[in-house]
């Protein structure tokens, strides 16, 4: 088990009706003017937003607002909300929505105080030394961007999607209400579930031994997660069902679940490419990619798979054989995808990879990661086999 520090400074406000109390937590923040951020209409239209708004007027809180967030968010959008943060006076930044709008504000935050342009984070040409506080009322369980250190944003006058982690980010306050997700559609809900499964998955496939305790609550998550989406695609108004897909997505992005292990994290950035060229769904993404990756990988250690294939896929134990072990567990995941509507290859992503294509997304994923992966060390030959087994 490897030597760990596990730090988790997010106030969770979680329930029914708890969007009520974003005003308090702003003042408590001492907040005298806030950049309500947010994504499309619905927000509006549902009412959300009017009662985030009452909440923050109550305390006497000023406030300047940008909605038009977009999956995989913008490059341009950020520019927009730090310019117009500068010019309004904006100390604080309130995410409404879900990880696109957060990991939007975080990068906002990053750039207000910054002289340069807010890139040079992403990219990694410099490094954020201060922030403009960020706290977030949460509407989708999937990124876990709520509670997480890290930021993905997209330049797409470029094709690059890249992240950027850092603690200053991490936000003030999450207030999580799982009523507010009922009204996703289907694919959004099985988007998320695909992208807190793949959080823990990060950190799960790792060659570390002697953590039980950390395997035990990876491999609890996991079987929850995918029993509450079955429910909550049956029944969008299961408050149970979404409170505890909700609770999974903050606590398999917030570091719990791989104390004592080194990630992989192959599967995220390759999809990252795969987004940024096809501007796909991330949840979908890593759906469509993820049994390629296991496939080309397992046999470095076959018997976790085979761990992960019975402990949380209920696969049957082969012990004379593990990798027969390790690929059922592989195959019943993909089969748990395909039951929830969800993509194992890119072409059933909706798109047809071709070979300069596949050239491309290895060369710019190799670009910022050229050892990539915990697992598995890829290089971007590795890359070009993986994208060509995904590509369906």
């Amino acid at each position: 088990m490897q030597n760990f520090t596990y730090y988790t400074p997010t106030r969770v406000v979680f329930g029914k009706g708890e969007v009520e109390r974003v005003g308090e937590l702003l003042r408590a923040e001492g907040v005298r003017k806030v950049l309500i951020h947010y994504g499309g209409e619905s927000a509006r239209r549902s009412g959300l937003l009017e009662r985030v708004e009452r909440a923050v007027k109550d305390q006497g809180i000023d406030f300047v607002s940008l909605g038009g967030v977009v999956p995989n968010p913008r490059l341009s959008k950020v520019r927009e909300g730090i310019t117009l943060a500068r010019a309004e006076g904006v100390d604080f930044i309130l995410a409404v929505g879900g990880g696109s709008v957060i990991d939007s504000a975080k990068a906002i935050g990053y750039g207000i105080p910054y002289e340069g342009d807010v890139w040079d984070f992403y990219s990694g040409t410099a490094q954020p030394e201060r922030v403009c506080p960020v706290g977030a009322v949460l509407t989708l369980s999937a990124a876990g961007s709520e509670m997480s250190n890290s930021s993905v944003i997209s330049d797409e006058e470029n094709g690059l999607k890249w992240g950027l982690n850092n603690d200053i980010c991490r936000c003030r306050f999450a207030v999580m209400d799982p009523e507010l997700t009922y009204t996703l559609p289907p694919y959004q809900t099985a988007c998320g579930v695909v992208d807190i499964l793949m959080h823990t998955m990060e950190r799960y496939f790792t060659h570390e031994k002697d953590t039980a305790l950390t395997d035990e609550l990876a491999e609890g998550l996991m079987r929850t997660v995918m029993d509450c989406g079955r429910k909550a695609l049956r029944d969008p108004k299961d408050y149970n069902a979404r409170a505890q897909i909700m609770w999974a997505g903050s606590l398999s992005h917030n570091g719990l679940t791989g104390c004592g292990t080194v990630g992989d994290w192959a599967s995220h950035r390759m999809e990252h490419e795969l987004s940024a060229l096809f501007d796909v769904a991330h949840g979908a993404g890593l759906a469509a990619i993820w049994g390629s990756w296991a496939r080309y990988v397992y046999r470095e250690e076959p018997e976790r798979f085979a761990q992960f294939a019975v402990k949380v896929m209920g696969c049957p134990n082969d012990f004379r054989d593990p990798e027969k072990t390790a690929l059922a567990g592989i195959e019943a995941m993909e089969q748990y995808y395909r039951e929830i509507g969800m993509p194992t290859s890119v072409r059933e992503l909706g798109h047809d990879l071709n070979e300069s294509e596949i050239q491309l997304l290895a060369e710019k994923c190799a670009r910022r990661n050229p050892h990539l992966g915990g697992f598995k060390t890829l290089s971007q030959d590795d890359m070009i086999q993986i994208f060509r087994m995904a590509r369906g």
